[in-house]
C-alpha cells in the first residue's frame, strides 16, 4: 500500500457524485480517518462537526463500539446466507420489529442493500401488483419536481433532476412530475396561507392522475420531507389529501423515507410524524446508522396477498439484501435508539434547532430556513426582498468556489447543494443538543457573512 494516499486517490479512486478534474490536475481530497460521536477527523487529526451525519446516515453517531462488537459476533456465527427461499434469525427478528414500528397493515418487509434499491423494488412491486389484480395498464408513476429517489434505472426515472438523468437516457418510461411543497416559492396567491398551498399542491397530483388516466397510474412516490431542493416539509393537510386522492383513484402511495426514517424527524417512520399511512415505505441509511449497508421496502398486506397463492412469485432480489450481519447491526442500532431515546431527543430539541438556525435570517444572503426535526435547509438568495436567486455561474462560484471549502476549513461538514436554488443542508447525528446547535450556527454565520461580502 502506498504511503501517498493523495496520489493513490488521483490514480485509482473513482468517487461518487464527484468532479474529478481538480484532483486529476494535482488537487487534494479530504481523507477522513475516524469518527466519534458527532465529530469526524481527517488524516491530519483535525476534527469537524458532522453536520450531515455522513450522508443523512449516522443517526446514532460515530464510533459505537457495541455495533462493531455485534458485527463481529454475527460474522462469527453466520457471515452470510441469502433470503432466496431461505431465512435466518436476524432477518426474521428485524422484519418483525420494523413491522411493529410501521403504521397500519404495513407488515411485509423486503430487504435490499440501499435506498435506491428499495425504491426500485417498490416500483416493480407496484406494477406487478396491478398485473396480478387485473389492472395491467396501471404502470405509470408520479413524483415531485426536484425530487431525488435514487440512481438505478427505475429509481432514476422517478427522480426529477434533469442533470442527473440525461447522461443515462433513455430511462424507464412512464414517470411524471407534479409541483413540490416549497412554500418559500409558492405561487403568490398562497404567500400567506401554507395550508391552502398544500392543498393546491396535492390537487396537482389528482390533476396528473386524471390527465394520464387513472387506469394507467400505479403509484405516487413522495418523501415526507423532500430532500433535493433544500428540505421541503409538507404543509398541514397535504398528505391527508394525497392519501384521499390515491384511495379515490386506486393509486399506491409510496413514502420514500430513505432519509426521513429512523429519527430524522423524531419518529421511526416519518409518515407517523405527519399522520398518514402509505401503501409502501422505502428506507435505508439510518436503519443501521450506516455501520453496514441495509435497505428496506415495507409493503401492506394488500400488496402481499396476491403472492400467497399458487406459484405467484416476486422475481426480484439482491444477493446481499437482508445480510445477516447488517440485520443484526440494525437490531442493535434500534436498541440504542430506544435505550437512549434518540427520537425523544429530536422531539425535545427540534424547536431549539430551528430557532437557532433561524437567527441566520438576519444575514442578507439567507432567504429561508426550513425543515423538520434534525433536517434543515438554508436557502441562499441574491436579493432578500424579491427572493431573486443566483445565476448558475454565480451559484457555482458561491457553492463550489467558496462555501464548501470555507465551511470545511471552519470545521463544519455539511452540504452546499444547487439541485434547485442554492441551499446549505444540515442533518446532524441525533445525539446533539443546544451546545452543538450554537457551534453550527456560529460557523455558518461567519462563513455566510463572508460569502455575502464576496458576492
Amino acid at each position: 500500500m502506498t504511503d501517498n494516499r493523495q496520489q493513490a486517490a488521483r490514480d485509482h479512486l473513482w468517487m461518487h457524485m464527484a468532479r474529478h478534474s481538480g484532483l486529476a490536475n494535482g488537487g487534494t481530497v479530504p481523507i477522513i480517518s475516524r469518527g466519534e460521536g458527532h465529530m469526524i477527523y481527517d488524516d491530519a487529526g483535525r476534527g469537524y462537526i458532522d453536520g450531515l451525519a455522513g450522508l443523512f446516515v449516522v443517526n446514532a453517531g460515530h464510533g459505537r463500539a457495541e455495533l462493531a462488537e455485534v458485527m463481529a459476533a454475527q460474522a462469527q456465527k453466520l457471515a452470510f446466507m441469502p433470503l432466496w427461499s431461505y431465512a435466518h434469525e436476524p432477518a426474521i427478528d428485524l422484519a418483525e420489529r420494523l413491522a411493529g414500528y410501521a403504521p397500519g397493515e404495513l407488515n411485509r418487509v423486503f430487504f435490499t442493500t440501499g435506498g435506491g434499491e428499495a425504491v426500485e423494488s417498490a416500483f416493480k412491486l407496484a406494477k406487478q401488483y396491478f398485473k396480478l389484480t387485473g389492472q395491467p395498464g396501471k404502470t405509470k408513476v408520479i413524483s415531485r419536481a426536484l425530487a431525488y429517489h435514487g440512481t438505478p434505472q427505475g429509481a432514476l426515472a422517478i427522480t426529477s433532476l434533469p442533470s442527473m438523468k440525461t447522461p443515462f437516457e433513455p430511462l424507464v418510461p412512464g414517470t411524471f412530475r407534479v409541483p413540490n411543497t416549497n412554500f418559500y416559492r409558492a405561487p403568490e396567491m398562497f404567500a400567506d396561507n401554507e395550508k391552502d398551498f398544500g392543498l393546491w399542491a396535492a390537487e396537482r397530483i389528482r390533476e396528473a392522475i386524471e390527465f394520464e388516466g387513472a387506469d394507467s397510474v400505479a403509484a405516487v412516490f413522495l418523501e415526507p420531507v423532500q430532500n433535493s431542493g433544500g428540505c421541503f416539509p409538507p404543509p398541514p393537510g397535504y398528505f391527508q389529501r394525497v392519501r384521499e386522492i390515491c384511495d379515490e383513484y386506486n393509486v399506491l402511495l409510496v413514502s420514500d423515507e430513505t432519509i426521513c426514517a429512523f429519527g430524522r424527524v423524531g419518529e421511526m417512520f416519518a409518515c407517523n410524524t405527519f399522520g398518514y399511512t402509505p401503501d409502501i415505505i422505502t428506507s435505508a441509511k439510518a436503519l443501521t446508522s450506516g455501520y453496514v449497508p441495509l435497505g428496506v421496502m415495507i409493503a401492506s398486506e394488500k400488496l402481499f396477498e396476491p403472492f400467497t397463492r399458487g406459484d405467484t412469485t416476486f422475481y426480484h432480489g439482491y444477493t446481499f439484501g437482508g445480510h445477516p450481519v447488517a440485520a443484526a447491526v440494525a437490531m442493535a442500532n434500534l436498541d440504542i435508539f430506544e435505550r437512549e431515546d434518540l427520537n425523544g431527543n429530536v422531539q425535545r430539541n427540534a424547536d431549539a434547532f430551528k430557532s437557532t438556525l433561524e437567527k441566520l435570517k438576519d444575514l442578507d444572503i439567507v432567504g429561508d430556513v426550513r425543515g423538520a426535526g434534525y433536517f434543515y435547509g438554508i436557502e441562499l438568495v441574491k436579493d432578500k426582498a424579491t427572493k431573486e436567486t443566483f445565476t448558475d455561474a454565480q451559484s457555482e462560484r458561491l457553492l463550489r468556489g467558496y462555501l464548501t471549502p470555507a465551511l470545511w476549513e471552519a470545521g463544519l461538514y455539511c452540504r452546499a447543494d444547487d439541485r434547485g436554488d442554492p441551499v446549505i443542508q444540515l442533518a446532524p447525528p441525533l445525539t446533539i443538543g443546544q451546545t452543538e446547535f450554537d457551534q453550527i450556527e456560529s460557523i455558518l454565520r461567519g462563513v455566510l457573512a463572508e460569502a455575502a461580502n464576496r458576492m
